[in-house]
């Protein structure tokens, strides 16, 4: 379904600048027996709104066909995740001085990997999560899980139930919900009066200054600026207080705390001035955008195309939706890219969508040692090269596409043969 009007304001004018073409659903990884079937396709296009600021996708696959049995993504396979969301869960103990009459309630809680904090710590907790896979993972480690979609029709049975949070984590699923307005409210009508809703998501001036055009899929309904964030919280009565920033989380991302009161901290006050001093808050911030992506894709596939013909062998890290994203929209099929390896062995056994190379674990890259590994997973990047540091001793490169296509570490400069 094509959306003209603004998911958060209703605006009618939402203005496309970012067309991927038409893709596969990133996270729909196939089993051999898929090959020869045609995959679901739909348009992929980015558009921006100037009522609200907010950067949102133009076509809608509904939610059951992305977060259902073809989900394969698990949190616990990252070892920088784990320990983001330790740091979290422990400084909101702390910070509010949750004990065991307090619930905390984590929407998309995945396979525990965050709620399992608040548990050792003796803290009620409550996850959310629609997708099978990793709910039952959660479940089977003692994690109380619904397996439902959130939004106002939940949090009201859950509040007529008596529930009430004291604290609700929404990480990486903001962006994912194509009903905003019923997700931000359903956040108000769960949290009780002097909670807190932490909600963490990629950055959007980092996924335009950084031409991480790869965070684009049809998962990801929306990409959120701080002004953004600001306009669609007051909508529902609810107060934007802070916000931190973390450089190296999943390219740039951003946690908003937000409740029923207060006031701004001076994080979002010297945020929300920083977004109109640079422009994103206009069109214009975008359009050019769009133009820096074409640039990459082409620079992209030529420098994989010309290593191919020199006899080089290629295989790329990271089965991830944007590794997905990547691959089909700069048109890298099995003849630049051989195979792909992943640490989720929920992945292991199957094909990447639309360009079909085969997803095998890591050992693969000794087993194999290719030239040249493709980091799929570049916001992993300093995590993935250390557990691989003895395929880059044994000669191994890695080509990091984003923010422009890079070969580490560096090759020795070719010497020009003399002309005539």
């Amino acid at each position: 379904m094509t959306e003209r009007e603004c998911r958060a304001c209703g605006a009618p004018d939402v203005r496309p600048f970012l067309s991927l073409g038409t893709t596969p659903l990133a996270d729909a990884l196939l089993n051999e027996r898929d090959l020869a079937a045609r995959e679901p396709r739909f348009p992929l296009a980015v558009g921006f709104c100037a009522q609200c600021s907010l950067v949102q996708i133009l076509d809608t696959v509904p939610p059951e066909q992305l977060f259902v049995d073809n989900y394969h993504y698990f949190s616990s396979f990252s070892d920088a995740l784990l320990a983001h969301a330790r740091d979290h869960a422990m400084h909101l103990i702390a910070d509010r001085d949750l004990g065991s009459r307090d619930l905390v309630v984590e929407v998309a809680s995945n396979d525990g990997y965050l709620l399992r904090n608040f548990v050792a710590a003796g803290i009620p907790v409550l996850g959310i999560d629609p997708s099978p896979g990793p709910a039952h993972a959660a479940i089977d480690a003692g994690i109380p899980t619904l397996m439902e979609f959130f939004g106002t029709e939940l949090a009201g049975w859950l509040r007529d139930a008596g529930q009430r949070a004291k604290v609700i984590i929404a990480n990486n699923v903001m962006a994912h919900v194509p009903d905003l307005n019923g997700f931000v409210e359903g956040i108000r009508i769960l949290l009780a009066d002097d909670g807190i809703a932490t909600i963490e998501n990629p950055c959007v001036t980092d996924l335009v200054e950084h031409c991480e055009f790869d965070t684009i899929y049809h998962e990801h309904h929306c990409y959120f600026s701080c002004t953004a964030v600001d306009a669609l919280m007051r909508r529902h009565q609810l107060v934007l207080n802070d916000v931190e920033y973390f450089p190296n989380l999943h390219g740039g991302t951003m946690r908003w705390t937000v409740s029923h009161g207060g006031g701004p901290s001076p994080a979002v006050v010297e945020a929300l001035a920083r977004e109109q001093a640079i422009g994103a808050t206009e069109f214009d911030y975008y359009a050019s955008f769009g133009t820096r992506v074409a640039a990459l894709r082409d620079e992209l596939h030529s420098l994989l195309s010309d290593l191919k013909q020199r006899g080089a062998t290629i295989a790329a890290y990271g089965a991830a939706a944007k590794g997905a994203t990547l691959c089909n929209y700069v048109g890298i099929g099995r003849d630049l890219v051989d195979f792909v390896v992943d640490r989720n062995v929920h992945k292991q056994g199957r094909f990447m969508p639309g360009t079909h190379q085969p997803i095998v674990g890591p050992e693969a890259l000794l087993a194999e040692q290719p030239d040249y590994v493709l980091l799929l997973a570049w916001n992993f990047r300093t995590e993935v090269v250390a557990q691989q540091a003895e395929y880059l001793r044994r000669g191994g490169r890695f080509i990091v596409p984003v923010p422009w296509p890079e070969i580490s570490p560096p090759e020795p400069a070719r010497r020009k043969e003399p002309v005539g």
